[in-house]
């Protein structure tokens, strides 16, 4: 039997009816909640993603302000609007697009981000806390992946899940989160020997190592949960053979379907409920300053 395909947009859809519930909630009793995202110069692909933020934002009624700061723009320069930000009580949320110009540390800046409006998780307070399992922000793709898992109503305690890829802000975030829900966590990356060995053991696998077509049917436990972080662009062609790119993921798609007992395509799997998570947050932000204070 082929794979239950989890539809992304659907879930985050159903996410974002609490979302704007909430957000509700807290303008009518006064508090703010605004979403302030900052970018440095006009890359294509970000000019695309904060128009669409806007939209999300509207819809869900979450104010939400562009910083567009020029090209030329240093360190320095990007960490003053940052800390202006920070001191702002009408911003309650604030995320940095990237990538940025070469002479930014894209690290340093994310750092300088209030742990308390960092929406997107990444400041290492918050990167810190998931280990304690009580983080003011948790990062977004680890919380969308738990939301997914909860749609497949697989069972985390006790089961067997291996997580490829242990980047700072995905991988090791995720497997944390996994061991925290009593589930038996391996992490292993692309470079692992033998990564079929654990892959295939798996109940639960998740696959964020950047690297396409990583996962293949051998790879894959009959039945298993298989959810694909991976976003890639590869050279294809289109009807009429010219060339054109194309995004996978990290999981041959095609191949596993006809194992996995669960699978998230891509795109339109983790990426929308990720997109949605960066959203709740905003409002769960905006609620925890408000209930220190702050607001």
């Amino acid at each position: 039997m082929a794979a239950r395909i989890i539809n992304g947009n659907q879930l985050a859809e159903r996410i974002q009816a609490d979302v704007r519930a909430q957000a509700q909630a807290m303008r009518a009793q006064g508090h703010p909640l605004k979403l302030v995202a900052v970018l440095v110069g006009e890359p294509p692909a970000s000019m695309v993603y904060a128009r669409s933020q806007a939209r999300q934002c509207e819809k869900l009624g979450i104010e939400y302000e562009l910083v567009q700061l020029p090209v030329e723009c240093d360190g320095p320069c990007v960490g003053r609007h940052i800390d202006e930000l920070n001191a702002d009580p009408r911003v309650t949320g604030i995320m940095l697009h990237l990538p940025m110009p070469p002479w930014i540390n894209p690290h340093e800046m994310q750092y300088r981000i209030d742990p308390y409006k960092d929406v997107e998780g990444v400041n290492p307070a918050n990167i810190g806390l998931v280990f304690y399992d009580h983080p003011i922000i948790a990062p977004c793709t680890a919380l969308a992946v738990v939301e997914i898992i909860n749609e497949t109503k697989m069972t985390l305690r006790g089961a067997n899940a291996v997580v490829v890829g242990q980047g700072a802000i995905v991988g090791r975030p995720i497997s944390v989160l996994l061991a925290q829900r009593e589930a038996t966590v391996t992490a292993c990356n692309e470079f692992t020997p033998h990564l079929a060995a654990h892959t295939s053991q798996a109940d639960l696998l998740v696959v964020a190592a950047g690297k396409p077509g990583l996962i293949s049917a051998p790879h894959v436990k009959p039945g298993a949960v298989v959810i694909d972080v991976g976003i890639n662009r590869v050279p294809g062609t289109d009807g009429e053979g010219k060339p054109v790119s194309r995004t996978v993921g990290d999981v041959d798609f095609e191949a596993v379907r006809a194992i996995a007992g669960a699978l998230t395509p891509v795109p339109g799997g983790v990426g929308p409920v990720t997109v949605t998570m960066l959203l709740r947050n905003t409002v769960e932000a905006a609620r925890k300053q408000m209930e220190r204070g702050r607001t």
